[in-house]
């Protein structure tokens, strides 16, 4: 059996560097080296600023960094290096092209592929840690045989990752489960046994689960699917219960007590996002049309269109409440990462959200205390598959602030897309009284059903998923600016 003694990882995001900083620290004697071709990312992760935000990773990168960690631009020199290589780049969905919005594209993939065949000697073992489809690592292993010399020896593993954002340390440190994939031959034995003494290191057995290498590929795709099918159903339920009188909250630990269901993942709100979730659906979808299952296809779809039904119900609850029009309306968006305690905006629902309420005229004061303001407007600019937006539009009328009061100044409404706690401790008395009347909110996350009696007393018309909310007749304004008054300076202000 190989023994690991230098790992090289070629991508620093959200997978490559958490998961290697954790390597690092738990095996001390072995080097570590997260390759990137973005140097700006390569300068942070050698900062005190590091280009992710995830609890607990920070105080894991400054104990063992510049010892056993490293983090360098030089992707040659750390495969030459290495015994072991994790490819960890990005495997977006196909924007054109056959597969288009569904089949995962894979050039990264097979450009780390080429690369590693092309400047590495001796024996080396090649572990996929990217989302990939099923028979991903046949593909890596032909462009392997076909530009390697006999006197190579290439072993390829697929160990995918289960990491939640926000716990991912956590996930890191005590997992479910690690899944190691391989050929059923020695040497691909050997090469799973490799890999498995590293985890070995924190792990325990019983919790490393070894399979050939299609069935850890296709587990990936498999336990996201099973995951974003439960959202789904828990928001096609929070439609029901908005009409009629149910809590979803309710009815979901009602379900959850059930044994046999559990009550994880039943959390209604605006829908899921994240890197892997409609990544990895939408190419389990591609993948049973390709083999010729149209009736397993069009279910796993059903899961990605109830998670859109569910952001654009939300948005045109909004609309409607605001008296059927918000053209030139201030809403104030509060949230934009995809879930709390992470930077990360992939398939944010905030962006959907905000995509329809821009398409409507609305004018945007988004707040987020972790995600940068030019990934906003990256976010909200870039092309998806069906349509583009113009950067124009978006700038006149998205305004980032660094303040959440300020988000609020003479808004109509406040919109919660992410669960952020510190939006449970704000001062809504102060809120209400800076915006216009009727002042609304929108709670997206349910973070704020504890204050539903209070947020009304101060006059808010609160609005949440999955249940109706009995307004009540709030106290006297007390002094504060109504719509028409704000309306009438702002003319004065304009003349």
């Amino acid at each position: 059996m190989v023994e690991v003694r230098r790992i090289c990882c070629i991508g620093a995001g959200y997978v490559g560097g958490p998961t290697c900083s954790v390597i690092a620290q738990m095996c001390p004697e072995v080097t570590v080296t997260v390759v990137d071709v973005n140097e700006d990312r390569i300068r942070a992760w050698n900062s005190d600023c590091l280009p992710i935000f995830e609890p607990g990773l920070q105080e894991v990168v400054e104990s063992c960094r510049g010892v056993n960690l490293f983090f360098s631009t030089d992707i040659d020199e750390a495969i030459k290096n290495a015994d072991l290589v994790f490819i960890s780049v990005n495997t977006p969905t196909k924007t054109f092209g056959i597969g288009k919005g569904r089949a995962a594209d894979l050039k990264y993939i097979e450009a780390c592929a080429r690369r590693i065949a092309d400047v590495s000697s001796g024996c080396k073992i090649v572990v996929e840690k990217s989302t990939v489809p099923v028979r991903a690592a046949e593909s890596i292993r032909r462009i392997f045989n076909a530009n390697t010399k006999s006197s190579l020896n290439f072993q390829v593993l697929s160990n995918p990752e289960f990491l939640a954002e926000g716990t991912a340390i956590t996930d890191l440190k005590n997992p479910d489960r690690v899944l190691i994939g391989g050929d059923e031959t020695p040497e691909g034995q050997h090469a799973i046994g490799a890999l498995r003494s590293i985890y070995e290191h924190w792990v325990p057995k019983s919790k490393i689960i070894t399979t050939n290498t299609w069935s850890s590929e296709l587990s990936k795709l498999a336990a996201n699917a099973f995951l974003a099918q439960r959202i789904s159903s828990i928001n096609s339920i929070s439609a029901l219960c908005e009409v009629t009188g149910a809590d979803v909250e309710e009815v979901a630990h009602a379900i959850g007590t059930d044994q046999r269901i559990g009550s994880r993942f039943l959390k209604a709100s605006v829908g899921f996002g994240g890197s892997c979730f409609q990544k990895d659906v939408l190419n389990l979808v591609y993948l049973c049309e390709a083999l010729n299952l149209p009736e397993v296809a069009r279910y796993w779809q059903q899961v990605i269109e109830i998670n859109d039904y569910q952001r654009k119900r939300f948005s045109s609850r909004i609309i409607s409440c605001l008296f059927n029009t918000v053209t030139d309306k201030k809403i104030a968006l509060l949230g934009f990462a995809f879930k709390k305690n992470t930077g990360d905006t992939r398939e944010s629902s905030s962006i959907y959200i905000s995509r329809y309420l821009l398409e409507e005229g609305a004018c945007l004061q988004i707040y987020d205390p972790k995600v940068k303001a030019e990934q906003i407007m990256q976010d909200l600019t870039q092309p998806t598959p069906s349509e583009r937006h113009d950067p124009d539009t978006v700038s006149r009328l998205v305004t980032i602030v660094t303040d959440p009061y300020k988000a609020c100044e003479n808004a109509h409404a406040i919109v919660i897309c992410t669960e952020w706690d510190m939006f449970t401790e704000l001062d809504y008395e102060k809120i209400y009284n800076a915006m216009l009347k009727p002042a609304f909110i929108f709670d997206g996350r349910r973070i704020l059903d504890s204050l539903h009696d209070q947020l009304q007393t101060i006059g808010f018309q609160v609005e949440t998923i999955g249940k109706r909310v009995n307004q009540r007749t709030p106290f006297a304004a007390r002094g504060n600016k109504s719509e028409m008054d704000l309306q009438q300076s702002s003319k004065k202000m304009k003349v």
